[in-house]
């Protein structure tokens, strides 16, 4: 018998996708003892050939062990694991009939999961209470129960009716606890052909042992259905938050040229058509492909992003269409391709334009047909994806010069989304501005609410080659390098600044010529009739004025009026005394005081 020999113990390793979580139980195999192996020179024929007979049971259970183990780490669906477990067992072990029960979480019954020998309807019959029959009393004890002749047990209830009474040929049933963790969840059964009750036993023991393994498998798809669940809940969630950040009144735009931006992707964004979107860098059309994506019936599936300019040539194909190892240089494993990853959702294809008219052809294909090969694969992938492209080209330019195929231009502009400029919606800049100003407030923790007349004005006036990126960028320099409660002009990149300084230059000379033109037309019909005085009337007049709203600006301060008219003091003084002008020096002494 095979425990009256020395054992030795061997184990067989259980590897379960995708984890790679191992699992490795001891199977005692038994060793000859040397002096053992000495007799057995000169051992009887029955000795040799019971000893043959425990190494070949031996050799069977690791060779059913091995096989379960294939069996469990080649999937992680359940049904397919039973269904490979009962083939293996009638296979291996003689197994007439078998069933595998588990205990439903609703109905708090035992259901049959998996069966062999047994009709759909016999199956349908295996159902059964906690505690009823043998196998509801091995869930409810959580302890194996043999029988060795059916017949002759008054426990066994046949729910089934699979097994007919046979005269003189006794059926054993084997019922073993399934266990996760302590707790009993099921038991796995076996009908065979009774031989002896060693036999037996070594059966019991050895199901005990394929249990544990039906155990484990149970605990890790516990594990990955919670994973999963998990998963999927932090996906509807994120769904659900980009659906209502990316909803089209949540959009800043109320400029004409928004405003049929928005009538255009409200129309398109439950269809599948192909959207081209174009307009300048910076105008936001990667916002506008994720608005048609999450107001689409797409939404929850993946929104995935390829920036055709960054890539070029094999690189470029390999990251939409993927590989196979050894493809090319490098391709050291198999990759999926971004139009696989996007199976079901949408691929935004960022400047498109950009991309080689060897690889256009294969893009040409895949929209047309909806398949495509991986780089060095012939097989055939089919995907359903939706495709959004944009670019800042002209494409009709493009196609006039031979580096844009006609026929893909096509294709992709079905319903044509076109980007207005920032300088050409200029009444969304203050709307822009807050945004922006409550976005980086946030992530740098002020809480900025002011912004000065000035710079809000140069904002407004600044042409924004950048378009809104620029904006957004000046926008977050001047919160993070402001050290007061409001934003100044001051904190605006320099190519800004020197936009509003060349501007207000410009203004002041502007302003200058329409008053010297606009006092010389005054004079000239006021004084027509003083003919010969009038320069000297009027360049009195202005001079007196200005030196008056000087000294009146400067709280009569001589030497600070003079500074602010760009004169020195000594012509100051001249100009009081050739313009009859009345100054209070010690007035003046005082109020420099009460200044200083």
């Amino acid at each position: 018998m095979v425990d009256k020999l020395p054992m030795d113990s061997t184990f067989v390793v259980i590897t379960l996708p995708p984890h790679e979580v191992c699992s490795a139980l001891p199977v005692e195999m038994p060793r000859p003892r040397a002096e053992e192996r000495t007799r057995g020179d000169v051992a009887s024929g029955g000795e040799a050939v019971h000893r043959r007979t425990v190494m070949e049971r031996a050799e069977l259970e690791l060779s059913l062990l091995n096989d379960i183990s294939r069996v469990l780490g080649s999937t992680l669906d359940l049904h397919a694991v039973f269904d490979g477990i009962m083939r293996v067992l009638a296979e291996k072990l003689s197994m007439e009939r078998g069933s595998l029960v588990l205990l439903d979480d609703v109905s708090g019954k035992l259901m049959t999961e998996a069966a062999l020998g047994l009709t759909p309807e016999e199956i349908s019959r295996g159902t059964y209470e906690v505690g009823e029959g043998i196998t509801g009393t091995v869930v409810q004890r959580g302890e194996s129960i043999v029988v060795p002749d059916i017949s002759a047990d008054e426990r066994f209830l046949n729910r089934t009716k699979a097994r007919p009474i046979q005269p003189g040929v006794a059926t054993s049933f084997i019922c073993v606890p399934i266990k996760v963790e302590s707790r009993t969840v099921g038991a796995l059964s076996v009908d065979k052909r009774f031989v002896d009750m060693d036999t037996l036993k070594a059966d019991q023991r050895l199901l005990e042992t394929l249990t544990a393994f039906i155990g484990q498998a149970l605990k890790i798809n516990e594990l990955v259905t919670q994973e999963r669940e998990e998963w999927l809940a932090e996906r509807r969630d994120m769904s659900a938050s980009l659906r209502g950040k990316y909803k089209f009144d949540n959009i800043i735009g109320s400029a004409p040229a928004m405003l049929d931006v928005f009538d255009t992707i409200a129309q398109v964004a439950s269809s599948r058509a192909t959207c081209l979107i174009l307009g300048e860098t910076g105008t936001g059309k990667e916002l506008i492909a994720k608005a048609v994506h999450y107001n689409s019936n797409r939404a929850e599936k993946p929104f995935i992003r390829v920036n055709c300019g960054a890539l070029t040539g094999t690189l470029l194909e390999s990251e939409l269409f993927g590989h196979v190892k050894g493809s090319f240089t490098g391709a050291i494993r198999d990759k999926i391709g971004r139009f696989e990853a996007a199976n079901g959702g949408t691929l935004f294809l960022d400047e498109i334009g950009t991309i080689d008219t060897g690889l256009q052809v294969k893009l040409l294909r895949v929209l047309q047909e909806r398949e495509f090969e991986r780089v060095g694969d012939n097989r055939t992938m089919k995907v359903d994806v939706r495709i959004i492209a944009a670019t800042n080209l002209n494409l009709q330019d493009e196609v006039a010069k031979g580096t844009f195929r006609e026929d893909l231009f096509y294709r992709l502009n079905v319903v044509t989304v076109s980007l207005p400029a920032l300088r050409n919606r200029r009444e969304d800049i203050p709307r822009l501005i807050d945004f922006f100003l409550d976005k980086f407030n946030a992530e740098n923790g002020k809480g900025l609410r002011k912004i000065s007349k000035d710079m809000l004005n140069v904002l407004v006036r600044y042409p924004w080659p950048g378009n809104v990126r620029e904006l957004e960028n000046a926008m977050e320099r001047a919160v993070v390098l402001s050290r007061g409660d409001s934003l100044t002009e001051e904190l605006l990149p320099t190519s800004i600044r020197a936009f509003a300084q060349q501007g207000r230059a410009n203004m002041a000379s502007e302003g200058m010529d329409s008053l010297t033109k606009r006092l010389a037309d005054q004079s000239i019909n006021e004084f027509e009739l003083r003919e010969g005085q009038i320069y000297d009337m009027v360049i009195r007049q202005v001079e007196k004025a200005l030196i008056e709203k000087a000294l009146d600006r400067c709280h009569g301060i001589k030497i600070k009026a003079a500074d602010f008219l760009g004169i020195n003091r000594n012509t100051l003084n001249k100009k009081f005394k050739e313009l009859g002008l009345e100054g209070d020096d010690g007035a003046e002494a005082s109020a420099e005081n009460k200044a200083n």
